[in-house]
């Protein structure tokens, strides 16, 4: 509030100016006329004498309660017939219309805000007050222990007394009855002799040393004498008791020795006489607290840190209110606030990470693996070319017709199946055969041990054929050729053997190491001969797997049932996985409602090399993601919430880096810069042309890498490629089909099309000159020359300039000099011209000039005004 005179002032709270004088000079403020200004600070001394002179609060302080009241009055409107009977129409006379009445309704609300301090004080004075009251009669069972302690003492010492004075009156009494024993003998040996006896002194009788009375701090007193034991013997109702107190350093619970069992009921003034070996009561409380190790994940609730510390949760809250949070025992903590906490209350945190919790997970995994082994049925993936009658060929080994309801004839996902057979148990992963179904058999190829890889007899090798064997070799599994389609007469299994063993794939007739069997998926030739090679190569790899302990496994598929929810198709590999398991599958977790297998069976467990839906899980996981079961649900949570994050930011730091406009982020200290590209074209010509055009541009600061140039449209296999080598792609008259633009939009991949090839190299030759580095130059525009300086309440210092050279421009940096040495660089926060705010002063004008979070210009100065001109480099 600006600054206003003594009379304005009484005009606004309204009062009159000598009634204002009068309170300003009891207040202690200096006398005022009625012309002079009043300042902020002796309009809040004012006003906090007043409160303080009726007895409210000081205005500099916050209230502690706040009341808020609210009114609000409504009207309705109440017909004036309601309830007075209507007269039949065409009868009686006409009456008069009768106006509605109108009812005023008022509701009062109130509500009282209190301050989060004052609870956090009442809090901690209760607090503080039962941690006194507590100390308190602590302190009074200690002195009365004492007391008690004493008094044992005390009544041990004058026992001991007692016993020593017995036994020395004892002793007394013993050598003078030895000395008149010896005086009687005597007179009788003179009398005998006829001799007088000559008078000896008297001899005073040894005493025996009395001990003095035992020091507290001079270690256990010695054993009172056996013979004042015996005196105060008690009846042999007590005997049992006699005992234990000759019984010295024996500190045990004594027990009724009666056949009902039950305790003998302790007299209500009985003495204690400890024994000569200070024994002590064997209950004793903790000397020192119990210091724990807490472990603390990324985050947990209230209850959950309790729990860990083993303490109540309400002892957590109080130490939280302590430290001024208040929170619910559901409330999640950072892992921060929570070690914090851990330190507060006397114990030792341990911060566990998403990794760490992992690492955790997966040797206890390992360590279960470890432990009993198995045999367990082999899983075989078939692989081959599209139409070469793999799908056929499983339908005649299970027995069923699958192939009849898929679209197309064409296997469209990944299925697995549990197939008996006279060989044994084994595990069939069908995978596509297509190439838009790339990193699907890549998958398959992972968890599998045996690939049977079909090759139509009448079509041979063919290019999704050779993917396969990629695959494989890849895996480094097995490999067995079914070489299907015998059945017909242009079938040549000559040819498919040559051509095979042309991409190291030799026959074992051959030499080589791969089993080669004529089969037929119609008619059912070589089946047999088929299962028992698989069943040969899985007796030659001894596969074992533990079948008990927590399960692992492998996601081949997943979908969204619309009945059902979430389904996973899980290949279990290790363990046993049973209903009511709680599940981790990559980034999903939940727990196991129901399992089924192939046939539609419902499950209770299975076990290794078993692939079975599972229903339960919070989402549907990506295939080929890895499964197993943890502990509980809140563990899976945190785990599934690391990753889940993690996948976010490698998603990100994937989809930036794959980008043209961002390639500079690719190019560390010390190493060149590249742009690399994946070029898909519609004729082989046009496909070279750029490719030469493109490798062109490389110079000596950026490199530019052609990761692939090839013909046709762009597939997924395209865009898998492009990812992994985090490239930009470029289709020059061509697209991309359905099932590669959505892979395009999930991962973020830069895909630009054109079609004039001067458009391809301009944007390439932008990105090349994008990652050169620009060159910066400064441009002086103006310098205004600081005359004096002003103080403003509102914004801070002044400058008042004139503008010398050039023009000052409010957008532009500056600097400020003096004596032509820089001291502060920044940006103009006002600039204005008398009284309005203008964009830029010429020379020869004069201005105010405010410097940004800058007071310090005096006069003498200069603000330097100048501009940064970004000059890009080109190839």
């Amino acid at each position: 509030m600006a600054e206003v005179t003594i009379q304005q002032f009484a005009g606004v709270v309204g009062i009159s100016v000598e009634r204002l004088q009068q309170q300003l000079a009891e207040a202690g403020l200096p006398a005022k006329a009625a012309g002079d200004m009043i300042s902020d600070d002796e309009k809040t001394q004012l006003l906090s004498f007043l409160r303080k002179m009726h007895g409210k609060q000081d205005a500099t302080q916050e209230p502690a309660k706040i009341t808020l009241k609210r009114k609000t009055v409504t009207e309705l409107k109440v017909p004036a017939d309601r309830g007075r009977a209507r007269p039949r129409p065409g009868t009686g006379p006409a009456a008069k219309p009768m106006t509605a009445k109108t009812v005023s309704v008022e509701v009062r609300k109130k509500k009282t805000y209190v301050k989060r301090s004052v609870i956090f004080e009442d809090e901690s004075a209760r607090i503080e007050k039962e941690t006194e009251e507590r100390d308190r009669l602590r302190a009074e069972e200690e002195a009365v222990q004492r007391a008690e302690d004493e008094r044992v003492a005390a009544e041990r010492a004058q026992l001991e007394q007692q016993a020593a004075e017995a036994e020395a009156s004892r002793v007394r009494q013993e050598d003078e009855r030895a000395a008149a024993a010896r005086a009687q003998a005597d007179a009788e040996t003179h009398a005998r002799a006829g001799t007088t006896p000559a008078v000896r002194p008297a001899e005073a009788p040894p005493r025996a040393a009395v001990p003095s009375r035992p020091s507290t701090n001079a270690g256990p007193p010695p054993a009172p004498p056996s013979s004042l034991l015996d005196k105060k013997k008690p009846a042999a109702k007590g005997k049992g008791r006699d005992r234990d107190e000759r019984d010295t350093g024996r500190k045990e619970l004594h027990v009724a020795t009666d056949k009902s069992g039950r305790r003998r009921k302790k007299p209500a003034t009985r003495r204690v006489v400890p024994s000569a070996g200070g024994a002590k009561h064997g209950f004793e409380r903790p000397t020192a607290p119990v210091v724990r190790e807490v472990l603390i994940p990324e985050s947990l609730s209230v209850a959950e840190l309790a729990q860990r510390m083993s303490v109540k949760a309400a002892e957590v809250i109080k130490a939280m209110m302590k430290m001024g949070t208040m929170v619910t025992i559901n409330q999640l903590i950072d892992q921060e606030t929570a070690a914090i906490v851990v330190d507060e209350m006397g114990h030792q945190a341990k911060l566990v990470h998403g990794t760490a919790l992992e690492q955790v997970l997966r040797e206890t995994t390992a360590k279960q693996d470890d432990g009993n082994q198995a045999p367990r049925a082999p899983v075989v993936t078939i692989m081959g070319h599209v139409d070469h009658g793999k799908t056929s060929l499983l339908d005649y080994i299970r027995d069923t017709r699958v192939a009849a309801g898929e679209a197309g004839g064409i296997t469209q996902h990944i299925g697995a199946y549990r197939v008996e057979t006279v060989h044994g148990s084994i595990t069939f992963l069908d995978t596509p055969g297509h190439e838009a179904f790339t990193a699907m058999r890549a998958r398959g190829a992972r968890v599998t041990d045996i690939v049977i890889l079909v090759v139509a007899a009448d079509d041979g090798v063919m290019p999704q054929t050779e993917e396969a064997i990629k695959h494989a070799k890849a895996s480094g599994v097995p490999m067995i050729v079914a070489m299907n389609k015998m059945d017909k007469p242009e079938a040549d299994p000559e040819r498919i053997k040559q051509e095979l063993a042309g991409r190291q794939v030799v026959p074992e007739d051959w030499g080589g190491d791969t089993q080669f069997i004529p089969v037929s998926a119609k008619t059912g030739l070589g089946i047999e001969s088929l299962l028992e090679a698989i069943s040969l190569q899985a007796e030659v790899l001894e596969l074992t797997a533990s079948p008990d302990g927590p399960a692992t496994g492998t996601v081949i598929e997943s979908r969204l049932d619309k009945g059902r929810g979430p389904v996973a198709t899980v290949l279990v590999q290790s363990g046993r996985l049973k209903r009511g398991d709680v599940l981790l599958t990559g980034a999903e977790y939940g727990r196991v409602r129901a399992m089924v297998n192939a046939r539609g069976e419902q499950l209770m467990e299975a076990g290794p090399s078993e692939p079975i839906e599972v229903l339960g899980l919070s989402s549907t996981p990506n295939a080929g993601d890895e499964a197993m079961v943890v502990e509980d649900e809140r563990k899976a949570r945190e785990i599934a919430s690391y990753r889940v994050d993690k996948d976010r930011e490698t998603k990100l730091a994937r989809q930036q880096a794959g980008k043209l406009e961002n390639m500079f982020a690719q190019m560390k200290d010390g190493e060149q810069a590249s742009v690399r590209i994946l070029l898909k074209a519609d004729v082989q010509g046009s496909a070279e042309a750029l490719s030469e055009a493109i490798t062109r541009m490389s110079s000596a600061d950026v490199r530019v890498d052609l990761i692939a140039a090839g013909v046709g449209g762009i597939n997924e296999s395209d865009v898998n490629l492009a990812m992994a080598a985090r490239a930009t792609m470029i289709g020059f008259n061509v697209r991309a089909d359905a099932s590669a633009r959505k892979l395009v939009e999930a991962e973020g991949v830069d895909l630009r099309y054109y079609s004039v090839i001067y458009d391809v190299i301009d944007d390439v030759k932008a990105a090349i000159n994008g990652l050169l580095s620009p060159e910066i130059r400064e441009t002086i525009i103006g310098i205004a020359q600081v005359r004096d300086a002003f103080r403003s309440s509102s914004m801070g210092t002044i400058a008042g300039c004139l503008v010398t050279e050039g023009v000052v421009r409010k957008s532009s940096p500056i600097r400020v000099l003096r004596e032509s040495v820089v001291i502060y660089e920044g940006q103009l926060e006002s600039l204005r011209r008398f009284k309005d705010d203008v964009n830029e002063v010429r020379s020869g004008t004069e201005c105010g000039i405010g410097v940004k979070n800058y007071n310090d210009v005096i006069a003498g100065d200069q603000i330097e005004v100048f501009e940064r001109t970004i000059v890009a480099r080109t190839i």
